[in-house]
This record gives C-alpha cells, sequence and structure tokens, in this order.
C-alpha cells in the first residue's frame, strides 16, 4: 500500500515518490524541466513520450514524458558503494497530466533510492547534493517566476 502526505502542492509517497503539482502545463512544464537539467550542466540522455508511444499502437494515454538525466560526477560515487544503484540511475522525472487535466511532475527521492541500495553514511554528502539540485530544479520547472 501507498500512502501519500500532502505538504502544500508537494506529496511526497512512502515509497519515494516526490510529486509536485505545476503551474504550467505537460510540454511547458517538460520544456522549463529539461532546460533547468541543462544550466546544471548535466547531460540529458533520453527523454522518453509515453504518450506518443501509445498513440502509435492506438492507445489513449493522457501526456506522460519522461526525461532521464544526469551526471557522472554525482552518479558514480554512489554506484562505486552500490553497483545496484545503476538501475536507478541515471535520474528520471516524469512529467504527466491527470484525468483532471492537472500537470504533475515526479521522481524518486535520492535519500529513497540511496536506502534501497543500502548506500551507508559515506555517500550522504553525494545524495543530499543530488536531493537538493533535484528539488531545485523541479521547483523552477513547476512554479512560475
Amino acid at each position: 500500500m501507498v500512502i501519500t502526505t500532502l505538504i502544500g502542492d508537494h506529496a511526497m509517497s512512502a515509497d519515494g515518490l516526490i510529486t509536485l503539482r505545476s503551474a504550467f502545463g505537460p510540454e511547458e512544464t517538460m520544456r522549463r524541466l529539461e532546460a533547468e537539467v541543462q544550466s546544471k550542466g548535466m547531460t540529458v540522455f533520453a527523454h522518453v513520450d509515453h504518450a506518443a508511444g501509445a498513440a502509435a499502437v492506438g492507445l489513449p494515454l493522457r501526456p506522460t514524458d519522461l526525461l532521464i538525466f544526469g551526471a557522472a560526477k554525482g552518479g558514480t560515487p554512489l554506484m562505486m558503494l552500490a553497483q545496484t544503484i545503476g538501475i536507478d540511475l541515471p535520474l528520471k522525472v516524469l512529467v504527466w497530466q491527470d484525468d483532471s487535466g492537472i500537470t504533475h511532475l515526479s521522481y524518486n527521492d535520492p535519500g529513497y533510492l540511496a536506502d534501497r541500495h543500502v548506500i551507508g553514511g559515506g555517500g550522504k554528502p553525494v545524495v543530499e547534493a543530488m536531493s537538493s539540485a533535484l528539488k531545485e530544479i523541479a521547483v523552477k520547472a513547476t512554479t512560475a517566476p
């Protein structure tokens, strides 16, 4: 069972998923997200448009877009501590629209990932930096200036 706690427009599920409500539509949220990622010097590895994939096989899906990105400087130290975290890296952020037309941005909490892969205290500074960067990127992508 997943329990979600709402804190303003920010929701965090017990399973480590952080979701923010966006002030913008899905396309603008994704554009802002990608711009923020690139402004941080991170590499965009892939952009997966799940709705386009669904449409290609004749299935309906509301906007559901995944951005896969990262920086070896952040991910490699964690993989050196626990290579299995490579299954969850590079980072992923999902921009999606619910059935009410509201756009959201979701990502995995790096602290949750560190716990999942049993990364000890040696990884704490990297996890904290990653968490801070993701939060800043997500807020800028979803919040009006």
